[in-house]
C-alpha cells in the first residue's frame, strides 16, 4: 500500500478522481451495443448527479488538507453518502462486466467493433474510480483525522 501511496499522493488521487469522473460522466450516456449516445434517457443522468456529490467530497477533502483543518460533522455525512454512492459505482462495474460477458450471446447480431475496446475502457475506469475513492478515504483518515467529535469540546479553553 505504501508503494501505491508513493505513486498516488493525495493530490494525484484527487486529480485522477476528477478525470475518471469526467470520463465516466461522458460514458454514462454511451450505449455499448449501439455505439450511440443517448441524452434523452433519464437513467443516464443518475451517474452525473451522483458524481456531483463525489466532487463535493473531493473539494472538501482538498480544502481540509490544504488549510490543515480537522474533520467536521458535515464532512462525515458527506463521506457516508459517498459510501452509498460507491455501491452504485460497484453496481455499474458489475453491470459493465455482465454486458461484456454477453458478447457471445449476440454473435449473430451486428455488434459494433468498438464494443469490446470501449467496454474494457469503461470497466477499467470504474475499477480505478472505486480504487481512488477508497484511497481518498484512506487519505482523509490519515491526514485530516478521524471523526471523534465527543472528545472535541473537552480540549477547548472556555476562559480565553
Amino acid at each position: 500500500m505504501n508503494s501505491i501511496k508513493g505513486i498516488l499522493t493525495w493530490k494525484r488521487t484527487l486529480i485522477v478522481s476528477v478525470a475518471v469522473l469526467f470520463l465516466l460522466n461522458i460514458f454514462s450516456f454511451y450505449g455499448l451495443y449501439t455505439n450511440k449516445f443517448y441524452f434523452f434517457k433519464i437513467d443516464n443522468y443518475i451517474f452525473p448527479l451522483l458524481s456531483i456529490i463525489h466532487l463535493v467530497f473531493l473539494y472538501v477533502l482538498w480544502f481540509k488538507i490544504s488549510e490543515n483543518e480537522l474533520s467536521d460533522p458535515p464532512m462525515r455525512t458527506l463521506e457516508y453518502v459517498l459510501y452509498l454512492i460507491s455501491l452504485v459505482y460497484l453496481y455499474k462495474l458489475v453491470e459493465t462486466i455482465i454486458i461484456l460477458f454477453s458478447y457471445s450471446d449476440f454473435e449473430n447480431h451486428l455488434i459494433p467493433s468498438t464494443f469490446l475496446p470501449l467496454g474494457f475502457v469503461i470497466l477499467l475506469l470504474y475499477t480505478v474510480l472505486l480504487f481512488v475513492t477508497f484511497l481518498a478515504v484512506v487519505y482523509r483518515k490519515e491526514i485530516v483525522g478521524t471523526y471523534l467529535f465527543d472528545d472535541m469540546n473537552q480540549h477547548v479553553d472556555h476562559w480565553k
